[in-house]
């Protein structure tokens, strides 16, 4: 019965099956030569890492793929493929890879992210994003003759949301009659941010604000308590960008330290 090759799902874990311990369990014996079991639980750990089960169906495909990888590298080595120049150059490229991988696996192995260091982060996140949110909405155009008359016509009794999809230089917000959602106040440019923290709830500015962009009218919509998650909710994600920043920092500071002439 014809079984599908592992190919796609376990090329990245050929290369840990290279120079494997020779076992007394063999999984096949091929061409009179003894396949040890070691290379079928080496793929079966890439496996079950990628977050795939490993149902009874994957066994027989990792047995499959480790038989016909014997198979194929046997017709190589008749070849005399061994003594390729390429082979040799992909084969050092192969274990640098190897060996780099259980150097930083080491190294997060040995110096994890505590619980102290995710609360610290957890922290900053709140002191940077808390307090009040604001919920604005604006008209962007380019002169401000233009936003003075956009201003006295919607004092006049034109609608601000209609203005907004028509003449907006934004198109995210405009398209949406000027919405910005809700948003911490220091997430917009300083000139934005200081006119719309003046504004009362439902108020509009009396005079164009300019900033980069062009000028602005700005309305105030709405205010609450900033809603941040709760420390939980994102902890394995603080914990990830951590673990990241340690090990980018271990790669930075063995490179300061190299002598490299």
């Amino acid at each position: 019965m014809k079984k599908q090759l592992l190919s796609g799902l376990v090329a990245a874990a050929l290369l840990g099956a290279v120079a494997l311990p020779v076992s007394a369990q063999n999984i096949a014996i091929v061409n009179g030569k003894a396949v040890p079991k070691e290379r079928a639980d080496a793929l079966r750990q890439q496996v079950e890492r990628s977050g795939r089960p490993v149902t009874p169906d994957i066994e027989g495909q990792i047995k499959e793929e480790v038989i016909a990888r014997e198979i194929f590298m046997q017709e190589a080595q008749k070849r005399g493929l061994e003594t390729s120049a390429d082979y040799k150059a992909q084969m050092e490229l192969a274990r640098q890879t190897i060996l780099i991988r259980e150097l930083f696996s080491d190294y997060q192995k040995k110096n994890p992210v505590t619980d102290a260091e995710i609360k610290a982060e957890y922290d900053k996140f709140v002191a940077a994003n808390g307090g009040k949110e604001y919920k604005a909405s604006h008209i962007l155009v380019e002169k401000e003759a233009e936003a003075k008359a956009i201003i006295a016509s919607i004092k006049k009794g034109a609608k601000f949301e209609e203005i907004a999809k028509k003449q907006s230089k934004d198109p995210g917000s405009g398209a949406r009659g000027g919405d910005l959602d809700w948003a911490n106040p220091a997430s917009y440019v300083s000139e934005f941010t200081e006119a719309l923290i003046k504004l009362q709830k439902g108020k509009m500015t009396d005079a164009p604000v300019k900033s980069q962009f062009g000028w602005h009218i700005i309305r105030l919509d709405d205010v609450r308590e900033a809603e941040l998650p709760k420390l939980d909710e994102v902890k394995p994600q603080i914990a990830q960008q951590l673990q990241q920043q340690k090990l980018v920092k271990f790669q930075e500071d063995l490179r300061a330290k190299a002598k490299v002439e």
